[in-house]
């Protein structure tokens, strides 16, 4: 299988009946850009019309698998003519992922915060390394979470639950997210042993079947998915308008602890 690239911000590997689809911008600890938002998007429709490929790993280049949404988009004084296309980006990403005819890993070492936290939520296993981070910790800079997960969070935490982790915001270690129901698997020593182990147990099995139980479930549960994502992007919107996020934004890059007042 050939996978025609329309950026460098993502590789893609193939073996067997296994793609490997890696963010690849180290340098920001594969902060999530447009162009990798759309280069994931094109790589997992490409993998989703092969017949030969039953397994994706997604996973990140370097120290993380992601530390969540770009920083210079956050910054940025988009109007809501430039907003919402870029949300709509993030929407058709999670939808294609968690709709992928395909069983998803994500193998998760470093940071996985906000929105790339949400990615990993979107695939239907997730291993972490047992030094890795995870955090939906919007709420730091005064916005709510998007990229589906108030869907994510309902569905693997139950809604008392969600709302808890995502008004905390709190780090958490991979022990942690292991004992709320957050990621399946935390891999006590070599995490590419652990996620090829969970790969030789699912080959070994009937695939076609789990995956056709897989997309009757999202087919079921695909108009609740749209809806939130619809209703994250506009919420949003308002968020960016608040006193709050600008000043969480403020102290983010000054390094000091917000001033929040409510507004």
């Amino acid at each position: 299988m050939t996978i025609n690239f329309v950026t460098d911000k993502v590789k893609v590997r193939v073996n067997g009946r296994v793609a490997t689809v890696e963010m690849n911008r180290p340098e920001t600890l594969n902060a999530l850009d447009v162009d990798m938002i759309r280069g994931l998007v094109c790589s997992f429709k490409e993998i989703a019309e092969s017949d030969d490929i039953d397994v994706v790993v997604l996973t990140g280049s370097g120290r993380a698998f992601s530390a969540g949404g770009d920083i210079k988009t956050m910054l940025s004084e988009l109007n809501e003519a430039d907003f919402f296309p870029v949300m709509d980006h993030i929407s058709e990403l999670m939808i294609t992922l968690y709709s992928i005819p395909k069983l998803t890993i994500s193998a998760v070492t470093g940071a996985a915060a906000g929105l790339g936290f949400s990615l990993a939520l979107a695939t239907d296993h997730i291993i972490a390394d047992n030094t890795s981070k995870l955090a939906m910790n919007f709420i730091g800079i005064g916005l709510i979470p998007d990229g589906g997960s108030h869907f994510f969070l309902e569905k693997r935490l139950g809604e008392i639950k969600a709302k808890q982790l995502i008004w905390d915001g709190k780090m958490m270690n991979a022990q942690e997210a292991f004992e709320m129901g957050l990621i399946q698997e935390v891999a006590d020593s070599n995490l590419q042993d652990t996620v090829e182990a969970r790969i030789s147990d699912w080959l070994s099995r009937p695939v076609q079947a789990m995956i056709k139980t897989k997309k009757i479930l999202a087919d079921m549960n695909r108009p609740q998915l749209l809806k939130l994502l619809e209703l994250e992007k506009h919420g949003q919107l308002n968020m960016r308008r608040t006193f709050d996020h600008q000043e969480g934004i403020r102290a983010f890059i000054e390094k000091r602890a917000p001033k929040f007042i409510g507004r």
